[in-house]
């Protein structure tokens, strides 16, 4: 039986359509037959298109990241101390570098470079909580203010400044205060709390033996 064709539509449509093909926007109905819809091939194309696009972006690259530097932690302490000694004698018993050991129990040796005399070499020898440690610096003495105030910084080795301060108390006394700045070395960086307190005592205890040491430096000097 031959199907019956109606309006504009012509034998090429027809046959068209019983090939499986349509035009685009239009809808075909034919007996025994699905509906066939194209869309636009502008709206297919856009599609595409971004797709496209899509698919050729880049992911942006993350720079690797850099391991942090460890942080160094600088530690303050300070002693204080009253001498029943004048001003001048202090600062002339501790304007002497080599005798620092003889009161200091933690300070080893202190060598003045002979071509350089404010340049000096430290070193440091003690046991702290069971732990024998030992350090070496190159020290250079800052320009000193006579009878009041001695201070350096360390040029090499374990990091380090400080101070001595002569304020007097009368004519045969003074106060004497040492404060020392440190970065702590990295074998006593788990006991760092513990480090402040424990290095406060040395230098209340050496300062306690300074004061002897100018006691009897006092009676060697003849008296003007």
């Amino acid at each position: 039986m031959t199907a019956m064709l109606s309006g504009p539509t012509s034998l090429t449509c027809f046959v068209r359509a019983r090939k499986g093909v349509s035009f685009p926007h239009q809808k075909h109905h034919f007996p025994g037959r699905a509906t066939f819809l194209n869309p636009p091939l502008s709206s297919v194309m856009s599609r595409s298109s971004a797709y496209g696009r899509m698919s050729m972006k880049k992911k942006p690259k993350i720079a690797p990241r850099k391991p942090l530097s460890p942080v160094m932690e600088w530690q303050d302490c300070s002693s204080v101390i009253e001498a029943d000694v004048p001003c001048s004698v202090a600062y002339e018993c501790y304007s002497n570098k080599e005798l620092i050991p003889k009161w200091m129990p933690f300070i080893s040796s202190v060598e003045v470079q002979k071509d350089k005399p404010d340049v000096s070499r430290w070193s440091l020898k003690y046991e702290i909580f069971g732990r024998y440690v030992e350090f070496s610096w190159l020290a250079r003495n800052m320009q000193p203010i006579p009878n009041q105030k001695i201070h350096w910084r360390s040029l090499e080795g374990l990091s380090n400044r400080g101070a001595v301060r002569f304020y007097p108390r009368g004519p045969s006394s003074c106060r004497i205060e040492l404060t020392v700045s440190y970065e702590v070395p990295e074998i006593l960086s788990p006991i760092a709390a513990a480090l402040k307190p424990f290095l406060e005592g040395l230098l209340q205890g050496g300062l306690e033996r300074f004061v002897q040491f100018a006691r009897e430096y006092e009676k060697k000097v003849p008296q003007s």
